[in-house]
C-alpha cells in the first residue's frame, strides 16, 4: 500500500464545513484498503539547516539548537544527516506483531531497524535473540498486543528479558495496541482486572517505560507504576479529514456514553462541530442494544468516534440509527481496527494501522492511515528528555 501526500491542517477542515460534501471518487476506494502518511516531520529546508548546524558545530548535537517539532514535512528526519551524526545510542526492534509500523518507525527516524531473532520451538515456546549489541543504549521495543494476544504479550515479555540481560541502559515497550486494556475494573463480582495485571507484568519483566496510544481508558494509565506516555491517534484522523472537502453540516457521534469525552474533544477540533450521544445497553459481553439518540443528526454528515472497532455491534447498530433519523452520510473512525467488519452501511472507515490488518479483513471503503510518524516523533522526544505533550498541541 503506497503512502500518499500527507493531509493539510486540520484547521483547513473547518473552513469548508460548508463547501461541498464529504466524499471520495469510487475509483479513489477501489482496493483492499488505502495507507496515508500523518503529519509532523522535518522538510528538506529543515534538513539541510540542520545538516549546516551541524558542520557549523563540527559535529555537536545539531538537534538542541536547529530542530522544531512542530515544523510539518514529509522526509525522515534524520535522513539528511551525515552517518556519523546520529544517535547511535537509539536502538528500536519489533516483534512480529507488526513490523510493518516497525520498519516505518525506523525510516522516519534515520535508523535501522534491530536485528533480532524470534522462532517458536515445536512445543509453541518463544525463543528471542539480539543479534547486535545494546549495551549502554535506549532501546525501544514496538509490540502491539493484539491478536493472538497471549502469544503477542508473551513474545514482548521475552524480547524485554533479552534486552535487560543485555545489558540496555534504558527500555521503553512501544504499544500501539494494548490488549486487555478493556478488563480495566470489575463490572461483576470475582472478575480478574487484567489490565493491572498486564501492567505488572510488564514492569516486572523489566521495562522502564511504556508509549501506549489510545487506552480504552485513561484509568488504565495509573496501574503502572513505571512512566506512560499516552499519546492519540486523533491527528492522524483529523489531518485525513482535513483533506476532504464537506457540505452539510458535521456532526460527531459518540457510540456509547463512555466515548463521550473523546468525541466531545474531536468535535472541539472540528470548528467546535455539534455532538450526538447514541444510548445503548448492553446486553453481554460484545453484545450491544441501541436504544435511542440524543442530538440531531438530520440532513447532517454523522462521524462516528471511537477507540476500537472490535465485533462493530456497537458501531454499525448506531450507524443504522444515525440513518433512520435521517444523516445523510456516517463515516466511522477509530484508532484500533481489531475489526470484524464490512462496509456495508458506512461511507467510509478511516482507521490507523496500529493493528496490522490482513487481507482478509480489507473492504472498498476501509482507509488506513499511518501513524507511524506520530510514534517516532514520541520515540523521539522520549530519547532526547523532550515533551511529549508538545507534540499534540
Amino acid at each position: 500500500m503506497a503512502a500518499t501526500a500527507a493531509a493539510s491542517p486540520s484547521s483547513l477542515l473547518l473552513s469548508r464545513r460548508h463547501g461541498a460534501s464529504l466524499s471520495s471518487s469510487s475509483a479513489s476506494r477501489a482496493g483492499a484498503s488505502r495507507l496515508r502518511a500523518p503529519r509532523c516531520v522535518l522538510g528538506t529546508t529543515e534538513q539541510l539547516r540542520v545538516v549546516e548546524a551541524w558542520k557549523r558545530t563540527g559535529g555537536a548535537d545539531p538537534w538542541a539548537a536547529a530542530w522544531t517539532p512542530k515544523t510539518p514535512a514529509q522526509e525522515a528526519r534524520l535522513a539528511a544527516l551525515p552517518q556519523e551524526a546520529r544517535d547511535s545510542r537509539l536502538k528500536i526492534f519489533s516483534g512480529t506483531a507488526n513490523r510493518p509500523l516497525a520498519q516505518e518507525i525506523a525510516s522516519y527516524l534515520g535508523v535501522d531497524l534491530g536485528k533480532i531473532l524470534i522462532k517458536r520451538f515445536a512445543d509453541g515456546e518463544i525463543y528471542v535473540q539480539l543479534q547486535e549489541s545494546v549495551r549502554g543504549c535506549d532501546v525501544f521495543l514496538v509490540q502491539p498486543t493484539c491478536s493472538p494476544v497471549n502469544e503477542n504479550l508473551m513474545e514482548l515479555f521475552i524480547m524485554i528479558d533479552a534486552c535487560r540481560r543485555a545489558s540496555a541502559r534504558s527500555i521503553t515497550v512501544v504499544i500501539p495496541y494494548f490488549g486487555y486494556a478493556r478488563a480495566d475494573r470489575k463490572a461483576q463480582g470475582r472478575e480478574a482486572i487484567t489490565a493491572k495485571l498486564a501492567a505488572n507484568l510488564l514492569t516486572e519483566a523489566g521495562s522502564d517505560r511504556v508509549i501506549v496510544c489510545d487506552m480504552h481508558s485513561a484509568q488504565a494509565l495509573g496501574y503502572f507504576d513505571i512512566p506512560v506516555d499516552h499519546i492519540y491517534g486523533q491527528p492522524v484522523i483529523l489531518d485525513y479529514l482535513a483533506s476532504k472537502t464537506i457540505s452539510k453540516d458535521l456532526v460527531v457521534v459518540s457510540p456509547d456514553v463512555g466515548g463521550v469525552v473523546r468525541a466531545r474533544a474531536f468535535a472541539k477540533k472540528l470548528s467546535d462541530a455539534p455532538l450526538a450521544i447514541v444510548d445503548k445497553r448492553r446486553q453481554g459481553h460484545n453484545l450491544s442494544e441501541v436504544m435511542h439518540l440524543i442530538g440531531d443528526v438530520k440532513g447532517k454528515v454523522a462521524i462516528m468516534v471511537d477507540d476500537m472497532i472490535d465485533t462493530a455491534g456497537t458501531i454499525t447498530s448506531g450507524a443504522a440509527l444515525l440513518k433512520q433519523e435521517g444523516a445523510e452520510a456516517v463515516y466511522a473512525c477509530c484508532t484500533h481496527a481489531v475489526l470484524r467488519l464490512s462496509g456495508g452501511i458506512f461511507e467510509e472507515v478511516i482507521v490507523t494501522n496500529s493493528i496490522l490488518l490482513p487481507e482478509d479483513k480489507c473492504f472498498p471503503q476501509l482507509t488506513v492511515l499511518s501513524m507511524a510518524n506520530l510514534v517516532a516523533e514520541t520515540i523521539w522526544h522520549v530519547h532526547r528528555d523532550g515533551s511529549v505533550s508538545s507534540i499534540f498541541q
